[in-house]
């Protein structure tokens, strides 16, 4: 590691305690429990840009590229990112309330049917190359990642939003 924690070795070493939970070994062979893998651009750039932070939010590491770390640290730094990246990805959007705010969407994404309120119309962003991300009431995020390739009924439904 560099004085800027940025990581110059790409054999990085990362294991799971017996809860599951991330364990980061830094040079030195200290462990640092509970880490947490957060992405700088998790949706423009997902692979550049990641950084190894304690629970409390200090920086411990950086990996520049996701690619450059070896097995099987990478297979641990992906699951993790996984985990905590989770955004549905819609494929349909079925119906939406219009009544008034909150509306209610209906939609078909990648891990099946759902349904979730959205609070307003600044709740729904498009994004360059045609992608839209949506936040639901929750927190939830999901990704149109191509607007284009949406049918018909979808793209019209989406109108009055993007």
């Amino acid at each position: 590691m560099n004085t800027n924690g940025e990581l110059q070795n790409p054999l990085l070493t990362l294991l799971h305690d017996e809860l599951g939970r991330l364990i980061f070994v830094d040079e030195s062979g200290q462990q640092h429990a509970e880490v947490e893998a957060i992405r700088a651009f998790p949706i423009t750039d997902p692979d550049n840009g990641i950084s190894i932070v304690t629970k409390e939010g200090k920086e411990l590491a950086w990996v520049a590229n996701l690619q450059t770390v070896a097995e099987p640290a990478r297979g641990l730094l992906e699951g993790t990112l996984h985990q905590r990246q989770f955004m549905p990805i819609i494929r349909r959007v079925l119906r939406i309330s219009r009544t008034v705010e909150p509306s209610e969407w209906e939609v078909e994404t990648d891990r099946g049917p759902t349904r979730f309120p959205l609070k307003s119309d600044e709740d729904v962003r498009r994004l360059a190359d045609h992608r839209a991300l949506i936040f639901d009431a929750h927190g939830v995020r999901y990704l149109i990642p191509d607007l284009q390739n949406l049918d018909p009924g979808s793209q019209r439904l989406l109108e009055r939003y993007l």
